[in-house]
Order: C-alpha cells, then sequence, then structure tokens
C-alpha cells in the first residue's frame, strides 16, 4: 500500500520545561439558581477552572496567547478526493451505539491486512470538529482511519445529552477497535489512536487497559481529571472544588425532583470587552464558521457545555496513573509551545515509560492544533504510525 506525504518542514523542539502561566476562573454559565444557601453563579466563578477544556477559563502572563493568529490556515472542514466516507455505527459494552465517519484511501487495496487509527474529538465537541480532519489527513496517508462522536455527544447515543462519563468515553475507544477488527481489510494487530484535546486523556486511559491500541498519539492533550480537580497550574484549592462539588449535588437533587438540566462551562456565545484571551482563542474557533457546528437535535446555546450534575465525575479520573504500563507499546505526545495546556503533555511524558515522544510546535497553541493545516504535524503523525503500525 502506497502512502502519501509531502515535504513541508516543520519547526519542532524538544523539551520538559514547565510553562509559567497562571490561571483564574472567568465562568460563562447561564445559570442563576441559588440552592440551599449556595450562590452558584458565584461558585461557578471559583471553580469554572475545572471544566477548562471546554473554555471556562483566564489566564495571566499570556502575551503569546494573545498574539496568536486566529484564522489563517484554518480549515476544520476539509474534504479529500483521494478518500472515501462512509457513516456508521457500532455498540460499546454498554450496548449503546457510537457514531463513526469511516475513511478509506480510495486506492485501499482491500485483499491486504491494513493498519487503521482511530480519532476522537476534543472536550465538549463532536467529530465534526477537529477529529474528521485528522482522520480525513490520515486516511490520504494510506492509513484506514475513523473519527468517533464520544458517547452523549454527537450523533452517538446516551441520555442525557452532554453527559460527562470518562470511563463510557474510553470505551467508546475499544468498541472502535473492536469495529474497526471486524473488517477483513483491516489488521487487527496494528490499530492506533490519535487523541485530540480531552479524548487525549480517554485514548490514554482505554490504552491502558486494552493492548489491543498498538500506538497512542496526543494532540493538544488535556488531562481532564486534573483540569477539574486542580485547574491549570494547580490553580484551584480543594476547598473550591469542594464547593462546586455539593452545588453540583444540590442540581442532581434539583433535577431529581424534574428541574432541567444545567450546563456549565463550555465557551461564552459572545465577545465583549472583557473576554479573556482563550475564551476568545476558543470561541474563534467553536462561534465562528472556522470550527461551528451543531449536531442535529443540539442548540447552539448548550454546544461545548457539559452538565452541570455530571462534570463532577471528572473529579474522579486519574488517565495518568499507571501511564507506564502502556509500554512497550509507544507514545507520542504534541503540543504548540504556546499551548495554554502545554502541562498536561509535559506530565504525561514524564510518566510515561519508553518508547515515547514529546514534540513542540514551534508558535502554536492549543486550539491551532485543532485546524491549522500549515501548523499540525501530519507528517510526524504519519512517521510514527508507519513505524509502530508496521
Amino acid at each position: 500500500m502506497k502512502r502519501g506525504g509531502n515535504s513541508r518542514q516543520l519547526n519542532f523542539r524538544r523539551t520538559t520545561t514547565q510553562g509559567d502561566m497562571q490561571m483564574t476562573d472567568q465562568n460563562q454559565d447561564d445559570t442563576q439558581t441559588s440552592t440551599a444557601g449556595i450562590d452558584r453563579r458565584h461558585l461557578l466563578r471559583m471553580t469554572g477552572a475545572g471544566v477548562a477544556a471546554l473554555g471556562a477559563m483566564s489566564i495571566f502572563n499570556i502575551t503569546n496567547a494573545e498574539a496568536q493568529d486566529m484564522s489563517n490556515g484554518a480549515s476544520n472542514f476539509y474534504t479529500s478526493d483521494r478518500v472515501t466516507l462512509q457513516k456508521v455505527t457500532f455498540k460499546t459494552q454498554y450496548q449503546t451505539n457510537v457514531a463513526g465517519n469511516l475513511y478509506l484511501p480510495k486506492d485501499l487495496d482491500r485483499a491486504t491486512k491494513n493498519p487503521a487509527i482511530i480519532v476522537g474529538h476534543p472536550m465538549g465537541a463532536v467529530k465534526e470538529q477537529s477529529a474528521n480532519l485528522y482522520a480525513t489527513k490520515m486516511a490520504e496517508q494510506g492509513f484506514v482511519a475513523i473519527s468517533i462522536d464520544l458517547p452523549f455527544w454527537g450523533e452517538s447515543e446516551g441520555q442525557s445529552r452532554n453527559l460527562v462519563s470518562p470511563e463510557v468515553y474510553s470505551e467508546a475507544f475499544s468498541a472502535g477497535v473492536d469495529f474497526l477488527g471486524s473488517n477483513a481489510f483491516v489488521d487487527r494487530a496494528n490499530i492506533g489512536a490519535i487523541g485530540v484535546c480531552g479524548s487525549g486523556s480517554f485514548v490514554v486511559s482505554a490504552a491502558k487497559i486494552d493492548p489491543r491500541i498498538k500506538a497512542v498519539a496526543t494532540v493538544s492533550m488535556y488531562d481532564m481529571g486534573s483540569a477539574f480537580r486542580d485547574a491549570l497550574n494547580h490553580s484551584q484549592s480543594v476547598e473550591q472544588r469542594k464547593a462546586f462539588i455539593a452545588a453540583a449535588a444540590e442540581q442532581r437533587w434539583a433535577e431529581a425532583d424534574g428541574a432541567p438540566v444545567q450546563y456549565v462551562g463550555g465557551t461564552t456565545l459572545e465577545l465583549t470587552a472583557d473576554t479573556d484571551p482563550v475564551q476568545r482563542e476558543f470561541f474563534d474557533f467553536y462561534r465562528t464558521p472556522r470550527g461551528e457546528f451543531t449536531p442535529a437535535g443540539a442548540t447552539k446555546q448548550t454546544t461545548t457545555k457539559p452538565t452541570m450534575s455530571s462534570v463532577v465525575k471528572f473529579a474522579n479520573f486519574y488517565p495518568f496513573n499507571d501511564i507506564e504500563t502502556i509500554s512497550p507499546r509507544p507514545m507520542l505526545f504534541i503540543s504548540g509551545d504556546q499551548a495554554h495546556s502545554k502541562e498536561f503533555s509535559e506530565d504525561a511524558y514524564k510518566r510515561a515509560s519508553e518508547p515515547k515522544e514529546l514534540v513542540w510546535v514551534k508558535g502554536a497553541g492549543h486550539v491551532d492544533l485543532y485546524d491549522r493545516v500549515d501548523l499540525i504535524p501530519f507528517d510526524k503523525l504519519k512517521g510514527f504510525f508507519d513505524q509502530h503500525l508496521a
């Protein structure tokens, strides 16, 4: 099988230097109800950093982020005449349907066994945001590739919508392995995975207990457990976390009594003079034609926003514990050297055992690697999977 590529040179550098950013929260949630004497709006201002991957945050000392290019080179909705697309569904072990887009190279030799890759979208997004792009590009390189909607999001099953369930999210990747391996043209011994943003932590979680995932790559990864518990650079206190958990528990009582579901975090719906630089970065992707997508049955007001009563499940999510047990399967961590999230890739790299690699994309921020095709190191991803999904 032939795999295409290009000769574009990317500027990589490797380091383990910790970033110097500090974070606080500017919550954009519309919840105004007070429960049991707790002012939720104030409480979410304190602790919304726990859903930082969804944009509910502010950052100090962020002149680099403010200077980032917010438009050039973006191609989230990229399509290719070199691949075919088929919409698919498959079952998890919970017997719920996961929806995906299966991308095949047009010159795929179906008489042979071919390597395959599963791609997961950013937390709060759907497959049409970043994951389709990565899957299309990997199919152009000759791989069988599938982008998936995490359960409770997009076209995948699950109620309530936007529910947080890290275990079920991770199971979706293993179910994707089941599906890919059921195709006669896929080599069961050579299936890998790419996780973008929050899906990076779900892929790691899946790979720890599913050795069928032979190679793992993450891009702009978030450790969603740490992001909820501690916020960036551990800027959230335990008391702030406990206060949010208490409010979420009260909201669960309210919903059990018939109250409507409440949503938290996410990307703001409009910019103001006070909107922080990171929210602006997310807004430029999620709230503009660059990357905006509202799946059927959803509303613009709820896209990117998890439910308040379920987001606390991230408090029990520790994807990097025992990450070293993935070895000797290889791991590749990719992040922009200007990304506010880079601490998570650094942490995962530090904990993982060989073979491993940490790659910084010079000048790139967190969201840049969602869709800026001139910055995303597709050549690096191709080389990694060529080597390890031989």
